[in-house]
């Protein structure tokens, strides 16, 4: 049988940062527009956090939301964000 009717196209909810390397048992939590934070040493957790205001800050800058974001213009923002 064909399928007729059309599933809407996959759109990005959100990105979820995920740190391994915590020794001093202390749970990191950061929920922020667009991102969940989750774990972390001290040091990692801050460099997730930044990523995540530069990436929102130049998603800002283009006047459009994450829904409204390409897959691939949303990993560009997210390496950009790395990368500072």
């Amino acid at each position: 049988m064909k399928r007729t009717d059309k599933s809407p196209e996959a759109q990005l909810a959100g990105f979820l940062g995920l740190a391994l390397d915590n020794e001093d048992e202390t749970r990191r939590i950061t929920r922020a527009e667009n991102f969940l934070l989750l774990g972390g040493s001290a040091e990692t957790h801050e460099r997730m956090q930044d990523t995540a205001i530069h990436f929102n800050e130049s998603l800002q800058k283009r006047g459009k939301t994450l829904q409204e974001t390409e897959p691939e213009e949303a990993l560009d923002l997210l390496r950009d964000a790395l990368e500072r």
